[in-house]
């Protein structure tokens, strides 16, 4: 029904009030898109390094980064979370291997595997460099550690050996500090890691990464080196942040903390089924932003008062959502 416009005495005509040059809006479009999350907060740990055997060095710890205040926009971060690397094999060998690299694609940032540790005997299963390098093996000359990635971790540690005290492998690195050398008995200990304030002990303990010590998570942890089977000697016990434990014969090397990037334990020696090395903890990745949920991808926490966590423990894709703004035509 058409609508009509009445005259009310002592009013004006509303038609004939209507603005000069006025039209009634006929819709909607869109004038613009934004991220519905502008900012967000990191933490990308790679694979640990898999443990030398016999006698052998401790795996490194895989890289350690984090950052705040990155800047983000609406579209789609492929996320990589990468493995930890395998421990060597005795008899053999089958050389221990680097853990792989985390990375948030398009933002540039890569984390390093840790560096696999030195094996005894051979030129080619000496330690490797990586996020935080390998821990050298017995037999080996001093100072044949991996080296670390500056801002990441930290290098290897030295094995020493001699035919009285039965000495072993060093440790791998940390992020937090070398690795210890073997200059006694016992087997090294692991480099130590680093906490994260990114993430808290609940949400560790729920999802399963990282190592909780007191209020902090920790991560990139090396791995300890490895020894004889002597008298009151033990294998080196892994750095903070999951770093695995190394072997004293008959007791075998311990594997890296799984979504720790904690490297492998040094296999120990002179006693069969303790000779091979631990394999190194896979890594994990966290995005954090202020604020409820805005993007989608990972496991997705609001526990920790203020944020949104996303949690990722394998490879997937972090997607920033857009809000869109609408004008009137």
């Amino acid at each position: 029904m058409p609508i009509k416009f009445l005259n009310v005495p002592g009013s004006t005509n509303l038609r004939s009030s209507r603005p000069t040059g006025y039209k009634f809006p006929v819709g909607l479009s869109v004038a613009s898109s934004t991220a519905s999350v502008s900012l967000v907060d990191y933490l990308v740990v790679a694979g640990g390094g898999g443990g030398g055997s016999d006698h052998g060095g401790g795996g490194g710890a895989g890289g350690f980064l984090t950052g705040s205040g990155v800047s983000v926009t609406a579209t789609s971060y492929s996320v990589t979370v990468g493995g930890g690397g395998t421990g060597s094999t005795n008899p053999g060998p089958q050389d221990a291997s680097n853990g792989s690299n985390s990375v948030i694609g398009t933002l540039g940032i890569t984390a390093i595997g840790g560096g696999r540790g030195g094996s005894q005997p051979g030129p080619t299963s000496i330690a490797f460099s990586g996020g935080s390098g390998g821990g050298a093996p017995a037999y080996s000359p001093f100072g044949n550690y991996g080296l670390g990635t500056p801002g990441q971790g930290n290098r290897g540690g030295s094995g020493a050996s001699d035919e009285a005290s039965y000495r072993g492998g060093g440790a791998g690195g940390g992020a937090n500090a070398v690795g210890g050398n073997n200059q006694s008995g016992p087997g090294a200990i692991g480099g130590a890691g680093l906490g994260s304030p990114l993430v808290t002990t609940s949400q560790a303990t729920t999802y399963t990464f990282g190592q909780v010590s007191g209020p902090t998570v920790y991560f990139s942890g090396g791995g300890g080196g490895g020894c004889s089977n002597y008298p009151n000697y033990s294998g080196g016990p892994g750095g903070l942040g999951g770093g695995a434990t190394g072997g004293k014969g008959p007791s075998p090397a311990s594997a890296g903390t799984t979504r720790t990037g904690g490297g492998g334990g040094g296999g120990a020696a002179s006693a069969p089924g303790s000779l091979n090395g631990g394999s190194g903890g896979g890594g994990v990745v966290i995005i954090r932003y202020s604020g409820s949920q805005a993007a989608d991808g990972g496991t997705i926490d609001t526990s920790n008062p203020g944020y949104t966590t996303h949690i990722f423990t394998g490879d997937g894709t972090f997607s920033v959502n857009t809000i869109n703004t609408y004008s009137v035509n």
